[in-house]
């Protein structure tokens, strides 16, 4: 059956046409999956972002990275920082399981590798986490290295999204929380692009949630007769990843995935203390041959001008991302027993 997502509700957001999926993998080449862990005591798993079908260690793709705020476990961002490269997916999962999920995608791309005829001596996987011991008894790590191999078996372009992989047990702004993607298209010189955006959200406090000019998180509070707090905490973290086909160098990127915030913002999140707000973006357009064959590489990329409108279209998708990852989770319950409901009861 297909997922209601906020559109759905008749909510725009934004002036920016999508892609065909509304998706991050409108982006070509782009596909995502999941494997998921749900039974009485775990709510949790993997969601992979494969950047390209072809090998991406012997052709790595130009890539950034920016942490808004640091309250995170992430792997492999120091090389995406210093070399502007990505050579392996993206996958995401629960804040105990990192250790696990990047020994298993250097298990992945080393045997990938040699089937291809690709030395492989070193290699930076990159994996990102939320913390979601809410939900899930985090410390028993039930994520395994198969669990990693069957998100990428399961690697589509129309994938699920809500409570579903690496965002089966997470919650945002109080509510459900989970994987969400948006896309936006926009036109530089005649030419159309594609930018895409897929957060694991798990963030935010209910009293500052908007949807759109809706202070939804407060009518909400209204329907429950609570008060709102005097001082509300946005806790949690939320990992933002985007891909692009605009031909940009990695500095360039870096100033674009830098925009995801203002979505952020717009749906009611002012990064807290506990927040771990971190963005990774990469680029299909310019490739990087592994080792030193071409000494000296040509590089498309756009005017610094033309980033205006890149930075206006990243942060509409991470806003519309947020919300299909809410509206698209069921509700679920804590281990302590208390509901957590989906944004959907509300729209």
């Amino acid at each position: 059956m297909k997922q209601k997502r906020i559109g759905d509700y008749g909510v725009k957001l934004g002036v920016f046409p999508h892609g065909p999926l509304d998706k991050i993998t409108d982006v070509p080449g782009v596909t995502v999956g999941h494997a998921t862990i749900r039974d009485e005591r775990h709510h949790t798993g993997v969601t992979v972002i494969m950047p390209c079908k072809d090998n991406m260690f012997a052709s790595k793709l130009t890539a950034a990275s920016f942490v808004l705020n640091g309250f995170g476990k992430t792997q492999g961002l120091v090389q995406i920082d210093e070399l502007g490269t990505l050579e392996t997916p993206i996958a995401l999962t629960n804040t105990l399981n990192v250790g696990i999920v990047h020994d298993a995608l250097v298990g992945y791309m080393a045997v990938r590798c040699a089937q291809e005829g690709v030395p492989m001596h070193s290699i930076n996987p990159v994996v990102g986490e939320c913390n979601d011991s809410g939900m899930n008894e985090i410390a028993d790590r039930p994520v395994t290295g198969e669990h990693v191999l069957a998100a990428i078996a399961d690697a589509r372009s129309d994938f699920e999204e809500g409570d579903v992989g690496a965002g089966c047990g997470t919650v945002c702004h109080g509510l459900k929380g989970g994987i969400g993607s948006a896309s936006r298209v926009l036109t530089i010189d005649g030419q159309r692009y594609t930018l895409g955006v897929l957060v694991q959200s798990n963030h935010g406090c209910l009293e500052e949630l908007h949807v759109g000019e809706r202070a939804i998180g407060r009518e909400i509070l209204a329907k429950r007769r609570q008060q709102a707090s005097a001082e509300p905490t946005d806790r949690g973290s939320i990992m933002m990843i985007t891909a692009t086909d605009l031909p940009v160098t990695d500095r360039q990127l870096r100033r674009i995935i830098k925009r995801c915030a203002v979505g952020l913002a717009r749906g009611g999140s002012y990064f807290g203390h506990g927040s771990g707000d971190v963005m990774i973006g990469f680029s299909t357009a310019n490739r990087v041959p592994h080792g030193g064959a071409n000494r000296v590489l040509t590089y498309r990329a756009v005017n610094e001008d033309a980033l205006e409108l890149a930075f206006r279209a990243i942060a509409e998708a991470t806003q519309e991302a947020v919300l299909n990852s809410m509206c698209c989770a069921r509700e679920g319950k804590k281990l302590s027993g208390a509901t957590v409901e989906s944004l959907a009861k509300y729209l």
